[in-house]
């Protein structure tokens, strides 16, 4: 096992095939964060909170059209039956314990994000002597700079006056989320024979 990706080639770059595996997993997770965002988002903006909606989807959709494009895709046969066992766990599960079932959707999805921008360090991965101009390099630079940013934003909501009362509630709902998205990168990265830090 490795601790990053690799070997690269002569000229610097990830092998095709992890990063077909990696683009594929990154893909599945931020679009399902971006499915959630739209359907949760109002169809006009009224209040600030559908403003920070929109543009937390905007930014997801950012990050999926340019993983999309800075991938060298190969074909994996392994991943039909990642891609079931991913979207799987990523299907909403509204937290237990909230008003209503709007607001249990909004805190799992909150939770989703949280763990998916806290939990997935692509760029931790990418071993010395990579070609710092390769666009796979600079997308996976760039999505874990955005994941940054978004994190904030969920960080924000889950820890907003309006969920004092459930406090407990979300910080389960967060873990739970977490667990899972670790278990699912770790599993992941072992199939590529890396070891996740």
């Amino acid at each position: 096992m490795n601790a990053l990706l690799g070997p690269i080639d002569d000229d610097g770059r990830i092998p095709p095939t992890q990063q077909t595996r990696i683009a594929a997993f990154l893909m599945s997770a931020h679009g399902a964060q971006a499915r959630q965002l739209v359907t949760t988002m109002p169809m006009r903006l009224r209040q600030p909170w559908h403003i920070e909606l929109h543009a937390q989807y905007c930014r997801e959709m950012e990050i999926l059209s340019l993983i999309m494009h800075s991938t060298s895709w190969v074909p994996d046969p392994q991943l039909p039956f990642l891609l079931w066992q991913w979207e799987t766990t990523w299907m909403p599960r509204p937290m237990q314990g909230a008003g209503d079932h709007f607001h249990g959707l909004l805190v799992d999805m909150a939770a989703l994000g949280h763990a998916i921008h806290a939990g997935i360090r692509p760029a931790a991965l990418l071993p010395e002597g990579v070609a710092p101009f390769d666009p796979f390099v600079l997308a996976m630079r760039r999505i874990e700079f955005e994941s940054g940013r978004l994190l904030q934003a969920q960080i924000l909501f889950l820890k907003g006056p309006q969920l004092v009362e459930v406090r407990n509630e979300v910080a389960d709902a967060v873990e739970r989320r977490h667990d899972q998205v670790r278990e699912l990168w770790t599993s992941m990265l072992k199939g590529l024979n890396v070891v996740a830090e």
